[in-house]
């Protein structure tokens, strides 16, 4: 007896155990995240704000993430406030709101929204919303016809604002351009005496001589350092390369051995004058000698008459010579001319260089680039987008390219009672792809013919698609393309027009057209039924931040209108 009470109560303390073991596993669960959503109102007029706040309570530790984009049905999304956050313990209370409202009167419903907190996905209940027409009092409001169209002049932007700064930024740079490098600039006085011949030059110093007034002031000693320069220099550029830097002696010496040698026609008593006159001022710049002032002028005109004795002696240039002089010219025209080129590349790249780094430093390094080497995927995303409707019911859908009809569009099924059509813009192996297809599936009952007097109801003959299944089936035609490392996600997808389906997402390796190299990039599959017709939206893409914004702006352009009878 005692034995059997032992066990009955040792086993009501196991059930007990048992039983709160699983209360709290269940209050641990429920408490793990708890969600609300609520409405500030549910009947509002035409254009009026509803504010839409869901209520989030979670572990501190857990990542929650709000829905974002066109996820609320027919209402539109006129402000996304900033989650509010407080703290209660070991958890978090985040509320956050948005600003929804409808310019159509009528019923509509905002539908489950899915909270991603940690690893799972909660979802809210929908709501009912009534937008109700604005009563207008015609008796106080008078009524008008409606205003005939008026032509309006097309505006032509700012783009001729910024052509017109370019080509005055082009035009100023050339005109410096010229100014400064290009441009033949007038000869001071220095240069065009630097280019006279050396007679011409000489006889010119010694007129410049005559004006400095040495004479008059009796400053013999810079005077005959430049009557001696002048002769020297003449001397140093037609007949001996050193008479600059000679003693007297050593150019007397060295006239002499050109006489000699038949060198130069000059005769004894040239030579005699051109050493009296060395020798006279190398005693007035050195022994402090003082020659009278007439005997300064009578020297002068000795080295003027020298100055015509030495150029007639010189011989006359052979055409050698002339030809070398020629080719010497045009030697250091082509040296100046170079240089200008140069010069004005260096500028021209400088310039470059320098709008370049402004550019991107105002809209990023890689946008620059991508702009200047004409990315594909960015000319894709910045070019004339089309929006058209593909298949019945439509698919209202703008894409960077216009889709092309497909003779054999590809379904998900081999079925004879499977009728298909189908538009697409590149293929797999492709930066970019976007296909669409119009599924229609005849259930096999509608084939048979009714007996008679027995009816069959349309949703006999409307067959149940199963989109998962479907999307599936769709991803493993991805792979017998050579498409790899397929990672699958799906979740309810909403049109802006309220028409809902099954997204199908993730990434995925694609293959590369003529290489066995694989590249990284996602994918998209949408999915939607309207009775016995399946409509579907395929894209693939290469990992690329263009191309992301791409998809994007395709995915928001998505709509489907209703099947018409």
């Amino acid at each position: 007896m005692k034995k059997t009470e032992s066990l009955f109560k040792k086993k009501i303390t196991q059930n007990r155990t048992l039983v709160l073991s699983f209360f709290f596993a269940i209050f641990s669960f429920l408490s793990y995240a708890q969600v609300k959503a609520s409405i500030d109102v549910d009947s509002i007029k035409i254009g009026e704000q509803i504010t839409y706040k869901v209520e989030v309570e979670a572990d501190t530790a857990a990542l929650v993430i709000f829905p974002e984009g066109k996820t609320f049905g027919a209402l539109e999304v006129i402000e996304n406030y900033t989650i509010d956050t407080t703290r209660n313990n070991a958890k978090y209370n985040l509320i956050k709101k948005y600003g929804l409202t409808q310019f159509d009167s009528g019923a509509y419903t905002i539908p489950r929204q899915k909270i991603i907190i940690g690893a799972k996905n909660v979802f809210t209940d929908s709501l009912k919303i009534e937008v109700r027409e604005i009563a207008v009092d015609t008796t106080k409001q008078g009524l008008y016809d409606i205003k005939p169209i008026i032509a309006v002049d097309k505006s032509v932007g700012n783009w001729w604002k910024y052509l017109l700064l370019s080509i005055i930024a082009l035009a100023l740079v050339a005109f410096l351009l010229w100014w400064f490098i290009w441009r033949v600039k007038p000869l001071t006085e220095e240069e065009e005496i630097a280019l006279l011949p050396p007679y011409d030059r000489a006889k010119l110093a010694l007129k410049k001589l005559d004006e400095t007034g040495y004479l008059q002031n009796e400053n013999l000693k810079d005077y005959y350092s430049d009557l001696t320069f002048i002769i020297r220099k003449y001397l140093d550029e037609k007949v001996y390369d050193r008479a600059l830097e000679s003693t007297t002696d050593e150019l007397v010496a060295r006239l002499n051995l050109l006489k000699d040698g038949n060198k130069i026609e000059l005769s004894k008593e040239d030579i005699n004058n051109i050493e009296t006159i060395l020798k006279r001022a190398d005693l007035v710049k050195f022994a402090k000698g003082k020659p009278d002032v007439a005997l300064a002028e009578i020297d002068r005109n000795t080295i003027d008459l020298e100055l015509d004795h030495v150029k007639e002696a010189l011989p006359e240039p052979t055409e050698e010579e002339k030809l070398l002089d020629q080719q010497y010219k045009e030697e250091i025209e082509k040296q100046q001319k170079r240089k200008k080129v140069l010069l004005t590349a260096g500028i021209v790249g400088l310039l470059l260089i320098a709008t370049f780094a402004g550019f991107a430093y105002k809209y990023g390094f890689n946008y620059v680039k991508d702009t200047i080497v004409q990315k594909e995927s960015k000319q894709l995303l910045e070019g004339n987008w089309v929006t058209s409707e593909y298949g019945f019911p439509p698919i209202t859908i703008s894409t960077p390219k216009v889709l092309k009809r497909i003779e054999k569009a590809e379904t998900t099924a081999q079925n004879p009672n499977v009728k298909a059509s189908g538009f697409s813009y590149g293929a797999i192996e492709d930066i970019l792809s976007i296909a669409t297809a119009t599924v229609t599936i005849q259930n096999q009952a509608s084939l048979q013919p009714s007996q008679p007097g027995q009816q069959q109801s349309q949703q006999d003959n409307t067959p149940d698609i199963d989109l998962e299944q479907t999307g599936e089936a769709i991803v493993r035609s991805l792979e017998s393309k050579g498409a790899k490392d397929i990672i699958l996600l799906n979740e309810k997808f909403t049109t802006p027009n309220g028409a809902e389906g099954l997204r199908i997402y993730g990434s995925i390796s694609l293959p590369t057209s003529g290489s066995d190299a694989l590249r990284t990039g996602k994918y998209n599959v949408l999915l939607f039924t309207v009775g016995n017709i399946l409509q579907q939206i395929i894209i693939t893409q290469e990992d690329d931040v263009y191309l992301d914004d791409v998809v994007k702006q395709v995915l928001e352009s998505i709509e489907l209108k209703p099947k018409t009878e």
